[in-house]
């Protein structure tokens, strides 16, 4: 890429409803924005399907390694039901400045951090939290199974679709931190372990949660939460066991 573009900072894209890209996409409107560069609802202009389409700003993805990073990631994930399903990569040029985007399913939902916010206390009751945390810790089971990592949980990256006796989740969102290593693992963890905390009511409310809770949490020490979960499928195992007095 020469050096001129690689120098090409773009801060936003702000694409209209409505504008057309490559002569296969429209333009819907815009979900997301983030350190990376903006999520779009768009449309296939040959097939009516909505799909959501994620474009990195130039800087953030230099010689295309942050979406090559995620389409081989997606791919290599690809039965892991918890993750959006990648479908394929497109380049556009703003200002002779080439820009990617990846295509991948459109997941109909609520982002977890509205979804809380819609609770009452804005929290949730420890049973449905804990059902929440269950459904997380299933679904990042199946990636740390092929010793990979999500490596950004957060309550902005989770999206509810449906929820009642249990929760229907899907992530977004992943991170580059490098190869798969025990550390991303144990960070995926405490990432969840932190979701859990926070969906409860966080330091407001912990001092007055049963003891149940406080077993997970672990106060939020980082030593005694990898003391009992070292991945993902331990943290599930522990919920499916865990006894209540």
């Amino acid at each position: 890429m020469p050096a001129s573009t690689t120098k090409k900072r773009i801060k936003r894209f702000d694409f209209p409803p409505g504008t057309v890209l490559l002569e296969k996409y429209e333009i819907l409107a815009r979900i997301g924005r983030g350190w990376e560069g903006e999520v779009y609802l768009v449309k296939e202009c040959s097939t009516g399907i909505e799909r959501a389409a994620k474009f990195w700003y130039p800087q953030r993805n230099r010689r295309n390694r942050a979406v090559r990073f995620y389409a081989k990631k997606l791919h290599k994930l690809r039965h892991c039901p918890i993750l959006i399903q990648y479908h394929t990569q497109e380049t556009i040029h703003l200002d002779d400045v080439p820009v990617r985007f990846l295509v991948s399913e459109f997941v109909e939902g609520e982002l977890l951090s509205h979804f809380i916010r819609r609770q009452p206390g804005k929290r949730l009751s420890v049973f449905q939290a804990l059902h929440l945390l269950y459904a997380l810790a299933q679904g990042i089971e199946s990636i740390h199974n092929l010793r990979e990592y999500h490596g950004d949980l957060h309550d902005e990256n989770v999206i509810v679709r449906r929820y009642g006796l249990s929760f229907d989740v899907k992530l977004v969102d992943m991170y580059h931190w490098g190869p798969a290593s025990a550390e991303n693992i144990h960070e995926d963890v405490i990432k969840l372990v932190r979701i859990f905390y926070d969906a409860v009511g966080g330091p407001k409310h912990y001092a007055k949660q049963p003891p149940e809770v406080k077993a997970v949490c672990c106060g939020l020490k980082r030593s005694l939460i990898l003391a009992k979960f070292r991945n993902a499928g331990q943290l599930r195992q522990y919920l499916e066991t865990m006894a209540w007095e």
